[in-house]
């Protein structure tokens, strides 16, 4: 070979240095490219089990919103007989009155029963309360007729703040104050040396 074609790679050499350099960073180019997805995949993946929780309080606020549900109003008040205690609760309703889940009119004792429907049957305006209303009465403690006196009381007590006006108020203080304010007496303990509480075993000599 001549010294000519020697030379022609080496004339050469510049240019394609130059393409090799071009072609080099085309190539770290896209090894920057990749390098930059890889790490896009990686954080997507390192999220993913946030991503539901994430999607869901994005979410939450386009969702529909619930109309508020309405409040029932109540009326919940409370009285004492000896050791019974009684709950009542009022609301709106068909007029049924119930017991610890019984409904009051299929009460076989009938001391009873009018007993605790005497607040109820006092006058119209009481009785136009509570055939608007449902009463539901919870009573514990005590014995049958302190249970009765309770129920009666908490009954009596719903009634008159259900009204609109004082006049149920008056009406059963004037009647009997029992229904509108507790009566706390209860029976004194048995003391020894003695059959009652105060009575006292006789002394004999002969």
């Amino acid at each position: 070979m001549s010294d000519e074609q020697k030379q022609m790679p080496q004339s050469q050499t510049p240019a394609a240095a130059a393409a090799a350099q071009a072609q080099q960073a085309k190539q770290s180019k896209g090894f920057e490219e990749l390098n930059k997805e890889l790490a896009k995949v990686v954080g997507k993946k390192g999220t993913s089990a946030a991503a539901p929780e994430e999607a869901a309080q994005v979410k939450s606020p386009a969702a529909k919103k619930r109309a508020p549900a309405k409040k029932v109003k109540q009326i919940v008040v409370s009285s004492r007989r000896k050791t019974a205690f009684a709950r009542a609760t009022l609301a709106k309703g068909s007029g049924r009155i119930t017991v610890n889940n019984f409904d009051i009119y299929a009460m076989e004792n009938r001391y009873l029963k009018e007993a605790m429907l005497e607040p109820v049957n006092l006058s119209r305006l009481t009785r136009e309360v509570a055939n608007g209303s449902d009463i539901s009465v919870n009573v514990s403690g005590g014995g049958a007729s302190g249970q009765a006196q309770a129920a009666r009381s908490a009954i009596a007590k719903a009634i008159s703040q259900a009204s609109k006006t004082d006049a149920i108020r008056k009406t059963y203080l004037d009647y009997d104050r029992s229904l509108v304010v507790d009566d706390v007496r209860q029976v004194e303990p048995k003391k020894y040396k003695g059959p009652k509480a105060r009575a006292r075993f006789q002394k004999s000599y002969r």
